[in-house]
């Protein structure tokens, strides 16, 4: 009885709210959401969803209306390498899209401007249309989360070297600049790295220092994983003991002799059988001499295999990491960038796998690795401790249930 009168009274609330999402065009950024997004469409909410034309059909899927966008950043299906290798090739790309950006949401939302804005972390326009429009705002971070000491601790050494510059200043100076035009007193790390409020779509046990993240901010909903038979089914070959699978996410990919390493490790081992998804830079030909017990694609349905493999070979994403946990697939992390570093650590530190940086994964040492894993019950039973963790953090339901908790503290304040 108490859960239909509360399911009546949030209806009453919050039915046929606007909310309107944000995110850039990236695999990484926007899949999390995509649950959320479908949970609160089938809630009876109005969802918009700001996203370049790439992902428009894929958002358009979840029941809530695309509002495009143009980004200059690079492409889902750009080379590694167009994102640069310097801290400040990297976050400079994002401010100068932002500010390109904002314009073109301003003009998409006018007259539409909605109850509550949600965004990815990469969004910086989203946070600035929420403060312009009154309404309150809500990150859903896809990844870790600052805790009290990150600024210290991460971000002032991090940056030291580069604030020496003329290009880290003047990068600092036109962020300032971007944020006063538009009302904003904060500074761009605060702006940045410290929402007002924020679901984190990954699993407390990734979180690095999760003692000491304030849970006023930041709350842990886990993986919001739902259906994902549009993306394809998957059949375990009969005779395969073991199925591994190599995947290096949707950013990374073009590493054709760690692929060839893989090949080496698992080819020859009797009864295995291992899926190799390559991305669109790296064809079957770079990789030599490839086994019958090898398949290779550019993409594969990661979920639906994770379902039915016994090994998980993965650049540690936030996204790779999480699914590895729910399905309780053992690791061997190999991280290519950014947060995947700290991920393959925490992995680590849980003891459900192993770490090897790229220059180490050779196919001795992958298969070492894979054999002190794939049968260890130490292993199995830290695994499904995990994974249980995870399914009581609530994932979809709860994240929806957050978001119309602040939708309804809304309506109580206007």
């Amino acid at each position: 009885m108490y859960e239909t009168y509360r399911l009546a009274y949030r209806l009453r609330m919050t039915s046929r709210s606007h909310i309107a999402m944000f995110s850039i065009a990236a695999h990484g950024h926007v899949n999390p959401s995509l649950e959320v997004i479908r949970e609160l469409v089938a809630r009876g909410h109005r969802v918009t969803y700001a996203i370049p034309p790439a992902f428009a059909e894929k958002v358009a899927a979840t029941g809530a209306e695309p509002k495009l966008w143009h980004s200059t950043l690079p492409g889902p299906d750009a080379d590694p390498e167009a994102w640069g290798s310097t801290l400040l090739d990297n976050v400079e790309p994002f401010l100068a899209d932002a500010i390109q950006a904002l314009p073109q949401l301003i003009e998409a939302y006018r007259g539409d401007e909605p109850d509550l804005v949600l965004y990815d972390i990469t969004s910086y326009p989203a946070r600035v249309l929420a403060h312009r429009w009154g309404v309150p705002a809500v990150s859903l971070s896809p990844n870790l989360v600052a805790w009290e000491g990150y600024d210290k601790e991460v971000g002032e050494p991090m940056w030291e070297e580069p604030l020496k510059t003329e290009r880290g200043q003047a990068y600092y100076a036109r962020f300032r600049a971007w944020l006063e035009e538009n009302g904003i007193t904060l500074h761009p790390d605060e702006f940045s790295s410290h929402p007002a409020r924020s679901l984190v779509l990954i699993p407390k046990a990734l979180q690095p220092h999760a003692d000491r993240v304030d849970e006023r901010v930041y709350s842990f909903v886990g993986a919001c994983q739902g259906d994902r038979s549009g993306e394809g089914d998957w059949t375990r070959p009969a005779g395969a003991e073991k199925v591994v699978l190599v995947s290096l996410g949707s950013s990374f990919t073009k590493q054709p002799a760690f692929y060839r390493e893989c090949v080496r490790a698992f080819g020859a081992l009797p009864g295995w059988h291992t899926v190799l998804q390559v991305g669109r830079h790296v064809t079957r030909d770079d990789l030599g001499d490839v086994p019958a017990t090898v398949e290779v694609h550019p993409w594969v349905p990661q979920l639906a295999i994770l379902r039915q493999a016994d090994l998980f070979v993965t650049h540690a994403g936030a996204g790779g990491s999480q699914e590895g946990l729910a399905t309780a697939t053992p690791m061997i992390a190999v991280p290519q960038a950014v947060d995947q570093f700290g991920n393959a650590d925490m992995l680590q530190a849980l003891g459900v796998a192993r770490k090897l940086l790229t220059e180490e994964a050779t196919a001795e040492a992958l298969r070492t690795a894979a054999l002190a894993l794939v049968d260890d019950p130490e292993v199995a039973r830290r695994l499904a401790r995990v994974q249980a963790e995870m399914a009581e953090e609530g994932g979809t339901p709860r994240a929806a249930d957050l978001i119309e908790a602040e939708l309804a503290a809304a309506g109580r304040r206007a």
